[in-house]
């Protein structure tokens, strides 16, 4: 799969699946916009990225705020020319317990990161994927977008959300040569599993248990199918939401 040429954006890059994903687009040839809140790990994953001969930036972006958002898109066509690519993976996954416990306050942070979050992204993504002519889109989802995750509501309606979200604009979309997937990762091994789990290792063999494969997945193993549906091999592939999930929903 090579992207070269291609100005790629990941949010949520500086760590896990963002980061992975954020690397494999650098040495695939792409040009790399990296960004998050996590300035340090940000400017780190951007500068592996050009040490590795590819070609990166680091730009800050709370995908909660729309001026942020806007300014994050304006530096890749600044910066780069134009934009062909966005994984739009910025999230959270809130706080846990059942609904009735659940604060508003809670589910009004989760709702605006990991569904406003990718409207407010896809709202400014989409006329510079129109400016180049078309291109590829990736909304991170979930298994809880798929599937019912009890004591994670405001996630779990987050994560469905995305997946509407995704296959409206794949069609709404489709004229302009953009291509819009969703992908749905089970448990990743990334830093939100290990503060979801606590250091509780009961937790931790409960999710594995979850994956008939019987492990829990690597952030490398969704960011190679994310890369592949933003390439040209998978030019016929829109309004998708791809499990990534070890066997979860398969049962």
């Amino acid at each position: 799969m090579t992207l070269d040429g291609k100005v790629a954006l990941v949010t949520g890059a500086a760590s896990g699946i963002g980061k992975a994903t954020a690397t494999l687009f650098g040495k695939a040839g792409a040009k790399v916009v990296v960004a998050d809140v996590q300035d340090e790990a940000g400017e780190t994953v951007a500068k592996g990225i050009r040490d590795a001969g590819g070609e990166a930036f680091y730009q800050h972006c709370d995908v909660g705020d729309e001026a942020q958002v806007q300014a994050m898109v304006g530096a890749a066509e600044e910066r780069f020319g134009g934009l062909d690519i966005a994984f739009n993976n910025a999230g959270i996954e809130g706080e846990t317990g059942l609904l009735a416990d659940q604060s508003r306050k809670n589910w009004d942070r989760t709702l605006a990161i990991d569904l406003t979050g990718v409207y407010l992204c896809l709202h400014h993504e989409v006329p510079a994927l129109r400016r180049r002519g078309g291109g590829a889109i990736v909304n991170m989802s979930s298994v809880a977008g798929l599937v019912g995750l009890p004591g994670s509501s405001p996630y779990g309606a987050a994560k469905h959300g995305v997946i509407g979200l995704t296959r409206d604009l794949a069609i709404e979309l489709a004229q302009d040569g953009i291509r819009v997937n969703a992908v749905c990762p089970g448990a990743i091994q990334t830093p939100m599993i290990d503060r979801y789990v606590a250091g509780n290792e009961q937790a931790r063999e409960e999710l594995v248990r979850l994956h008939p494969l019987g492990r829990l997945g690597t952030p490398e193993e969704v960011a190679g199918p994310v890369v592949f549906l933003c390439s040209d091999q998978a030019s016929f592939i829109t309004g998708q939401a791809l499990a990534i999930d070890g066997g979860w929903t398969a049962q």
